[in-house]
């Protein structure tokens, strides 16, 4: 009888040590830890495995909501629009949950999904928003207006239309400037060939149609922005960063000198040094 018991509790333990997963049709979430609630949103065609090593280290003291966005990693696309309707299901996720006071973590896409959620809704502790912008459009398109972003365009033709050996090289190409660390270089490039084509292409014009320039100064909750150098330095990324964020009313913009795109990934160090003193309670 004491055996059973003991297996019992060994049961129990294991049970409630284990990650939780909800999915819905817009996204799958994995649920690590416990405490205050943190939200994290990986970048495009990431899947939640880009925060393991933080959410390591987090997971201690916070509860972990990871995030993988339909169309990426093993979840099912859906109907586009692809950024509206997930924008949606994320506030529908919060509180579903009961989610009190949660912090948003987001990186590129993630981190301007998570500046339009505070936008639209006041209801965040803080914003951790690494190397990511209100336009993403703006930085390539020096004339950009967001309702010239659309699907139908000969570069979203030619982009579906791809054989999966070219696609794999221009993955390979575009994985080589956005981290630093090859060996992660090669999972970018294994998210990127597993990613539902119609949602990398179409996902993708969605995600540039959004504009949150003049949006942000709606944004009330306090936000840390992590910003890379790599590969224009330090000057450039400053002019771009201030030019993009003019009309948050207050932010704290810090700089990982000598970091591609993937801060996580090449100054893991730093980024959990950053995490920390940002989450720190204030005295």
């Amino acid at each position: 009888m004491k055996t059973i018991k003991i297996f019992t509790l060994i049961l129990i333990l294991t049970v409630v040590s284990l990650p939780i997963t909800a999915q819905q049709p817009e996204f799958k979430v994995r649920v690590v830890g416990s405490g205050q609630p943190v939200l994290l949103f990986p970048g495009f065609s990431c899947t939640d495995e880009v925060w393991e090593d933080t959410v390591a280290t987090l997971s201690k003291d916070y509860e972990c909501h990871l995030f993988t966005f339909a169309g990426f990693g093993d979840v099912p696309p859906i109907a586009f629009p692809w950024y509206p309707k997930i924008e949606n299901a994320v506030l529908d996720y919060i509180k579903m949950n009961d989610l009190d006071n949660p912090k948003l973590i987001g990186h590129s896409l993630g981190g301007t999904l998570a500046l339009s959620l505070a936008a639209k809704a006041p209801i965040f502790d803080q914003l951790i928003i690494v190397d990511a912008l209100t336009a993403t459009g703006a930085l390539f398109f020096p004339d950009y207006k967001s309702e010239n972003m659309v699907y139908e365009s000969p570069y979203n033709t030619n982009l579906l239309a791809m054989e999966m050996e070219d696609f794999k090289g221009m993955a390979t190409q575009m994985a080589s400037g956005m981290t630093l660390n090859k060996e992660k270089q090669q999972q970018l490039i294994a998210w990127m060939l597993q990613a539902d084509r119609e949602t990398y292409v179409y996902g993708y014009t969605d995600y540039l149609k959004v504009d949150l320039r003049e949006t942000v100064a709606q944004i009330k909750s306090p936000v840390t922005i992590l910003a890379a150098t790599h590969p224009f330095g330090i000057e450039a990324a400053k002019k771009t960063y201030e030019a993009q964020y003019k009309n948050l009313p207050e932010y704290t913009l810090k700089f990982a000198e000598g970091s591609a795109h993937f801060i996580m990934y090449d100054k893991p160090e730093w980024f959990l040094e950053q995490l920390t003193l940002a989450f720190a309670p204030n005295e």
